[in-house]
């Protein structure tokens, strides 16, 4: 069995209306992506758990799938009558039948943090069985360590931990970076989160790579100091929690801080600046690693 998609250019006015009136239409599914995505001009959009949905890009792509026989020019003529819009850009191509999950697979290979650090998804033997190794899926949590804002963070541990660290992880997500803190010799890991999959994620994957550590809803934190903070969340959440991640980080502890954007470099480190003696930033792609020692 064969399909084909249909790829439509769209914008913010428009790509909602576009995506509803494709699934009137007979779509089998549709989905909006950046048009820029992977360029220079991709545009993140972020929102907060509990704010308001964000809305989507200025340029977009609405992708819609359909069965092999359909009529394409048939499609865009409906469409542009149900919606208004009229010469629609779009092109289509026919999807064949594969193997799904292995053509999924084959997206995610291990990953080289450093010599001594890699991420290995299951389904692969680890480039190098001398180094450490955390064995990783993609999953329901964020954190497989391709991202920038983890990788920053994974080499920031990598260099940093020390035996007799006690580490705190907020914004745990796949546990990722609780893991590798673990893995590279830590004493004690925990590892807190918002969101009740995060902690499942987190479970999961410790026992998976056979570490210990312990895993909290934010709610539930047995709040204690930690020689090293360490969190992978976006920019407005470290803002706000700035005084808590100070608390949370003994006198003369290491803090790491990622998920900014270059131009929020400046911002967050003015914050964090009242409580820790900040370090130069350092930078991966549109990314930024902040860290700093606590006052």
């Amino acid at each position: 069995m064969a399909w084909l998609n249909l790829h439509i250019e769209a914008h913010n006015q428009n790509a909602d209306l576009l995506s509803d009136a494709l699934m009137e239409i007979g779509a089998l599914s549709v989905s909006i992506e950046d048009a820029n995505a992977e360029t220079l001009d991709e545009q993140p959009i972020f929102g907060e758990p509990g704010d308001p949905p964000p809305g989507i890009w200025n340029e977009n792509i609405v992708t819609a799938l359909f069965n092999d026989d359909i009529n394409i020019p048939e499609v865009i003529s409906t469409l542009e009558e149900a919606t208004g819009y009229q010469n629609l850009k779009y092109t289509s191509e026919r999807v064949a039948e594969q193997d799904w999950v292995r053509a999924t697979q084959s997206q995610f290979d291990p990953i080289k943090i450093t010599d001594k650090l890699w991420i290995v998804p299951t389904w692969h033997d680890a480039p190098n069985p001398d180094a450490l190794n955390i064995v990783l899926d993609p999953g329901l949590a964020f954190g497989t360590g391709s991202h920038p804002t983890t990788h920053l963070c994974l080499a920031w541990l990598t260099d940093t931990i020390k035996a007799e660290h006690q580490v705190l992880d907020y914004g745990c997500g796949s546990g990722i970076l609780a893991i590798a803190a673990k893995k590279l010799g830590a004493k004690e890991v925990v590892g807190v989160d918002i969101d009740h999959q995060a902690i499942i994620a987190s479970q999961f994957n410790a026992e998976q790579n056979q570490v210990s550590a312990k895993f909290y809803m934010a709610t539930d934190y047995p709040e204690a100091q930690a020689d090293i903070v360490v969190a992978n969340i976006l920019s407005s959440a470290l803002s706000v929690l700035a005084p808590a991640l100070a608390s949370a980080c003994k006198p003369g502890g290491l803090i790491a801080l990622s998920g900014i954007l270059r131009e929020q470099t400046d911002q967050v480190s003015a914050i964090y600046a009242e409580w820790f003696e900040m370090n130069a930033p350092v930078f991966m792609d549109s990314w930024v690693l902040l860290s700093g020692t606590r006052k």
